[in-house]
């Protein structure tokens, strides 16, 4: 049962990690409004496969924190602090940043955009540091075990997650266009949010749980 309750909560983890606007997400809308739903589609694929291999990464990265408490807990202050600074980034990107308009154009047979989402997503990097964190939640809180095969699942259901979030974006992208600006924006305000809620969560883990 908590093996489950790990799969689906890594799942819904990794769906809202994508859905604010992003270097991933906001490539494969634009590859979507330049080429076309299916080259989008194949975008996000490539993307997620490395969004998977990043996961693998982050668990074993974990496996090493948590049996180290000296580095988990110099993790969790710098933690706290690049959540503080991600919190300020969100907030005033969605305070002055303006956004540039995209222009569609016609479909696109090339298989290049499958290529392209590996390549962006092994560029953002910020997966890795998501998924140790949320691993070492789930390895402390719910005594959850790492094993070969529950690594596999536990990345399989963050690169789900993620195809799934991109795909959202695939297809309502084209039917919002015009309010991209207001979408970036609140999008943006909702991340400076929960930024700081998690730094909150953190601090109060540095020093009552630690």
């Amino acid at each position: 049962m908590i093996q489950a309750q790990v799969y689906i909560a890594t799942f819904f983890a990794a769906l809202l990690g994508v859905i604010p606007p992003g270097l991933i997400n906001m490539s494969v809308a634009k590859t979507c409004l330049k080429k076309g739903k299916q080259q989008g589609v194949l975008m996000a694929f490539g993307a997620s496969i490395v969004v998977f291999i990043q996961a693998i990464v982050a668990v074993l990265l974990s496996s090493y924190i948590f049996n180290h408490p000296y580095v988990k807990s110099m993790l969790m202050r710098t933690g706290l602090v690049i959540l503080f600074i991600l919190m300020l980034y969100f907030f005033f990107t969605a305070k002055f940043k303006k956004t540039d308009k995209v222009e569609v154009k016609s479909n696109s047979k090339s298989f290049t955009s499958f290529l392209n989402g590996i390549g962006i997503a092994v560029l953002n990097i910020f997966p890795i540091p998501y998924f140790v964190v949320l691993s070492t939640v789930f390895g402390s809180e719910f005594q959850f075990k790492f094993t070969a095969v529950s690594i596999i699942m536990f990345s399989f259901c963050a690169a789900l997650g993620t195809f799934v979030s991109l795909y959202l974006y695939v297809v309502f992208f084209l039917k919002i266009e015009h309010k991209v600006k207001t979408f970036k924006q609140y999008s943006n305000y909702f991340m400076a949010a929960l930024m700081l809620v998690l730094a909150c969560v953190t601090l109060w883990r540095i020093y009552y749980k630690t």
